[in-house]
């Protein structure tokens, strides 16, 4: 019995399944990996190896495996998020105190010198820390770099809920284990119509337009029954004038 034992086996020992939680948690990163954008030459050397700039995702931040392994894989991929806002938020902050100059150049040696880098320096960790933090819960530094660069930034207004779980109709084939769609929120997300229901302004409005039609209504249906009446009156007195 596993009595407050958090977590699925998934049929795998304790190694094995951080193993499947790393390189599930990579393959949902690097969907995301934008081919117009270049971050740096070691990260476009990186691509090229793995090939990925020909074989690129069906669709962009999704993947497809079991129920089980996407419940678990879940929290897994929302702390690296949480992690990187964490070390966005401490790169903005060190900016102030950044420079444009060139390494090496007296410009930057001038800068290294001065209290601004000490500043820069103590707002940098935070980020340097988070970046390692991620290395070491992802261990693929193609896929940090990702979550750094177009992951994170998605999510700036969201304090949590960064991905989803869609369960699919069909099983897999060979075992008919149930799958489900593991993806990011943000992109295809549902949009909910409510209809608009009347206030009572609007009902009064209504029943006051109703009174002033039916009221013409009334109007001309006496004029026409008067008018009825009179001819009928004229025919009678006719018709006894040439009795008479």
């Amino acid at each position: 019995m596993r009595h407050r034992r958090r977590g699925r086996k998934l049929g795998r020992n304790p190694k094995h399944q951080r193993a499947l939680l790393r390189s599930l948690s990579c393959a949902l990163i690097l969907t995301k990996y934008n081919d117009e954008v270049s971050y740096s030459e070691n990260f476009d050397m990186q691509v090229r190896q793995l090939g990925m700039s020909d074989t690129l995702p069906r669709v962009p931040g999704r993947i497809i495996t079991t129920v089980s392994k996407a419940k678990e894989v879940r929290p897994y991929v929302e702390k690296c998020i949480s992690i990187a806002k964490k070390g966005l938020l401490a790169e903005e902050a060190a900016r102030q105190h950044a420079t444009d100059a060139e390494r090496g150049t007296d410009a930057w040696r001038k800068w290294r010198d001065s209290e601004s880098w000490s500043k820069w320096n103590q707002a940098m960790a935070p980020a340097l820390a988070a970046r390692r933090r991620c290395l070491q819960l992802l261990g693929d530094k193609l896929a940090v770099s990702i979550l750094f660069a177009e992951v994170a930034p998605m999510f700036e207004g969201r304090d949590g809920g960064y991905t989803r779980i869609v369960k699919l109709a069909q099983p897999r084939l060979g075992d008919a284990g149930p799958r489900a769609i593991l993806e990011f929120v943000g992109v295809r997300d549902r949009v909910v119509q409510k209809a608009e229901r009347p206030t009572f302004d609007d009902t009064e409005d209504e029943t006051q337009e109703e009174a002033t039609t039916e009221a013409p209504a009334e109007e001309e249906a006496s004029d026409e029954t008067a008018a009825a009446e009179s001819t009928e009156e004229a025919t009678a007195e006719a018709d006894e004038e040439e009795k008479s």
